[in-house]
């Protein structure tokens, strides 16, 4: 670890074997805590290479523990964290909508660590249960049309590494590859990034995979569809700006998107905008990014999308996905 910590603090950067060996070996271990600390920290000092970041995410996809989910046809919803926007929990309200417009959803999340509250804390706070026993996920898809992936359970060799981010409290390269790293293996994914950069790197790594996928970033700095302003979306298919105007509406204030700075409050927003109370900003954002994960599993149009996440919102059948959810953990 020595040399390489070495060679990066030089401003030179690693292969993908190395950057996959390194991963490997924490996993296992091989360094002291004051060494990874060291080695997260170089990277938010500078950019993460190509290289790199395939070699840090074939290495947590080789540790960790497969679900064989492909039976569904799912999708995955995630941001990478790390934007600094606290907002409220978009992207795991944008599962539960999307979920209840029929398309089935594997929703890879985790406790928040550079943020107040992440999806995990939402989910458990409501009474879902965590687990990767595959015949819970299968039921959880075919009853409610989701389920929940909390990545401790799906990558333990994570664990050396965990406290480390918590005490650090800040983004690290972690949050880049928390959405690649799905144990589920979607077959599509909407991945919303905290800058153009990593949306770059993303597109890079994703065009080289079987993955139906849609990255998005806000260019005022959202790693999803804010509203605020106009969105860089690449996909499969093509790269194109969104803005609030092509789906039928007006900017919206940063202030009308601000979460909860509990658990507590967190919750108490998520569970009003899924009831259908939450304030139109808050319901247009979320069907906004639910709107572009139906539109990418179905192959239609944004504007077509949103239509749908609108329905699912305004007729309960996204809140009813999650009140089986929860009725399913119980039992």
């Amino acid at each position: 670890m020595k040399a390489i910590l070495n060679r990066l603090i030089n401003h030179e950067s690693i292969s993908s074997e190395e950057a996959k060996e390194v991963l490997v070996n924490i996993s296992k271990g091989a360094y002291n805590q004051s060494q990874i600390a060291s080695f997260l920290t170089v990277y938010m000092m500078r950019n993460i290479t190509l290289q790199e970041l395939r070699g840090f995410r074939e290495a947590l996809l080789e540790l960790c523990i497969p679900v064989d989910l492909s039976d569904y046809n799912t999708i995955d919803l995630c941001g990478t964290g790390g934007d600094g926007k606290d907002t409220f929990n978009i992207s795991t309200l944008a599962s539960f909508v999307t979920a209840g417009a029929g398309i089935h959803v594997a929703k890879h999340g985790n406790y928040g660590v550079s943020s107040a509250c992440g999806s995990s804390n939402v989910m458990e706070y409501l009474g879902v249960k965590f687990s990767n026993n595959p015949d819970f996920l299968k039921l959880s898809i075919e009853k409610a049309g989701i389920c929940i992936l909390h990545a401790p359970l799906f990558h333990p060799a994570m664990k050396n590494v965990a406290p480390i981010r918590r005490e650090l409290g800040v983004k690290t390269f972690f949050n880049m590859l928390g959405p690649m790293v799905n144990p589920a293996f979607p077959n599509n994914q909407m991945v919303g990034v905290f800058n153009l950069e990593l949306l770059r790197l993303y597109a890079y790594l994703y065009q080289n995979t079987n993955i139906n996928y849609s990255i998005v970033h806000a260019l005022d700095g959202y790693d999803e569809i804010s509203l605020t302003g106009n969105t860089k979306i690449v996909t499969n298919r093509q790269e194109q700006m969104l803005s609030p105007q092509d789906l039928g509406l007006d900017n919206l204030d940063q202030n009308s998107i601000h979460g909860g700075n509990s658990i507590e409050s967190a919750a108490k927003i998520f569970l009003n905008v899924i009831s259908g109370h939450g304030t139109e900003a808050q319901q247009n954002v979320v069907c906004a990014n639910a709107g572009l994960a139906i539109a990418t599993v179905k192959g239609m149009s944004h504007r077509d999308g949103f239509e749908l996440a609108k329905e699912s919102l305004i007729s309960g059948k996204a809140k009813k996905s999650l009140e089986t959810l929860i009725q399913l953990s119980k039992n």
